[in-house]
């Protein structure tokens, strides 16, 4: 008997405007609690909405990267619904009418590449948020209520954790490379509803669609999805069902929790906003949001594969973000080396931000000093070992390679008469290494090697010691 698992998700992004969708408050995160806020996004009577264009032009970039259709008529209207933070009573949403629809993103599975198809994308505005304080108290704070957002609705396309994650992550790469949102999901920019149920292949039965709610990261919408499929499966097993519910995921239990019955659509009583006036989008404005979109993930991989001969699994990492691309970008324009800068980028620079939770713009140096440190291996002036180390303190201090061997005398050291002489002192200090080695044990060289590496403190070039320690024994 088989299970087969359906997913289909709702994801909300904030949009990179200065201001809001409907007032001219600043967008900004982190500010004072409710300094951010005006009569329009407090829902004052007789305030009036206007309309943000950047919005509309944001939303429109958004479904061309999707390969949407974008409507040529749109308008807004009203979603009311009852929620502490949601001060005016009511969201200014998009119903019937969404700006964006019938697109797609496509992944890769075992069985070949893969489209998620997207019903639609549209505009609206967030709400406020509620602080709660541990002791009873709830406050308020709505700087965030008029911020904008997209939200993109798939289909229910997606049928295990693993593909929900792969859409997931290109989908919030490419909101990053178009730039209308930073996708930051530790400030709530970008946050998954996630739809699931499970049908029994073998009978038909299915269960009822559970909304999980609010997960902001992909690792809680996996293990989410992963809990709620194990939960359905026994349901069907049983012999029972689920309830049409919300649910939200519990970091600490590992394990979804309820929330409410979930809403159907007629709870919201939608109707046309009656204070911003139906849209009319002109053709040429589309295709001039087309002509400006950049170089997308996918063309900048190929690109990446065919331009500086990577593999194309590096290449796919490094342009999973547009940060982390620029970043390699910027620093082998510095280093001439394509290469040796992928190493680096996926080795030490990737272990040590994932080592400590940091994003690639948290990173304390430049990618100038990246590409000198490259220079100061690929020129002798230091090791490569000498290399790792001047890394560590570029990453833990910020600051640049060439200051950081100075200070502590990490110079490798190349002239071959002052080598010469520790290696002749080495081969006097040691005879027995020197029998042994003449007798055919490779060992003892190595061990000959350390010693004079020992006598230079670690500062001699190896594939010099290497070569005079060879010619001299003969």
């Amino acid at each position: 008997m088989g299970y087969k698992t359906i997913v289909g998700l709702e994801i909300h992004s904030e949009l990179m405007t200065k201001s809001k969708i409907f007032c001219g408050c600043s967008t900004e995160f982190g500010s004072d609690v409710n300094t951010n806020c005006c009569p329009i996004c407090l829902g004052m009577p007789g305030a009036l909405p206007v309309l943000n264009k950047r919005v509309v032009e944001f939303g429109i970039k958004a479904g061309l990267a999707f390969n949407c259709e974008i409507s040529e008529r749109t308008k807004m209207d009203r979603k009311n619904y009852f929620y502490p933070d949601l001060v005016k009573g009511y969201q200014i949403s998009q119903y019937d009418m969404p700006l964006c629809k019938e697109g797609y993103i496509e992944i890769e599975t075992d069985k070949g590449p893969k489209k998620i198809e997207i019903e639609r994308i549209h505009i609206e505005e967030d709400t406020g948020k509620s602080i709660h304080s541990g002791i009873g108290d709830s406050l308020l704070d709505y700087n965030r209520a008029g911020v904008p957002l997209i939200e993109i609705v798939s289909r229910p396309d997606m049928n295990s954790a693993e593909e929900t994650k792969q859409f997931l992550e290109k989908l919030k790469a490419v909101l990053q490379y178009i730039e209308v949102s930073d996708c930051r999901m530790e400030e709530g920019s970008l946050r998954c509803d996630v739809n699931v149920n499970v049908v029994d292949e073998e009978t038909g039965n299915k269960t009822t669609i559970t909304e999980l709610k609010n997960l902001n990261s992909f690792s809680a919408a996996v293990k989410a999805i992963e809990y709620e499929e194990k939960r359905h499966i026994a349901l069907l097993k049983e012999g029972k069902d689920t309830k049409r519910e919300t649910r939200r995921w519990d970091e600490m239990k590992n394990e979804t929790i309820v929330m409410r019955l979930k809403e159907s659509v007629s709870d919201y009583r939608y109707f046309p906003e009656p204070d911003i006036v139906e849209m009319n989008i002109h053709r040429d404005w589309v295709n001039k949001i087309k002509g400006d979109l950049p170089e997308l993930p996918h063309a900048r991989r190929e690109r990446f594969i065919k331009e500086y001969d990577l593999p194309e699994y590096d290449a796919g990492v490094l342009t999973d973000s547009k940060k982390l691309a620029d970043f390699y970008e910027e620093t082998v324009k510095l280093a001439n080396d394509p290469k040796s800068v992928s190493n680096w980028i996926m080795g030490d620079m990737l272990r040590r931000l994932k080592d400590e939770g940091l994003e690639i713009h948290e990173i304390r140096f430049t990618s100038k000093d990246l590409a000198d440190l490259i220079k100061l291996i690929d020129t002798g002036k230091i090791s490569n070992k000498v290399g790792k180390k001047v890394f560590r303190t570029m990453f833990e201090e910020g600051k640049d390679p060439n200051t950081i061997v100075k200070e502590k005398g990490l110079t490798q050291i190349s002239d071959e008469g002052e080598i010469r002489k520790m290696v002749q002192e080495v081969i006097d200090n040691n005879p027995q290494s020197i029998d042994d080695y003449n007798n055919g044990k490779d060992r003892a060289l190595g061990f000959l090697v350390g010693q004079v590496m020992k006598a230079s403190r670690g500062k001699a070039n190896p594939q010099m010691v290497n070569k005079l320690l060879r010619e001299m024994i003969k």
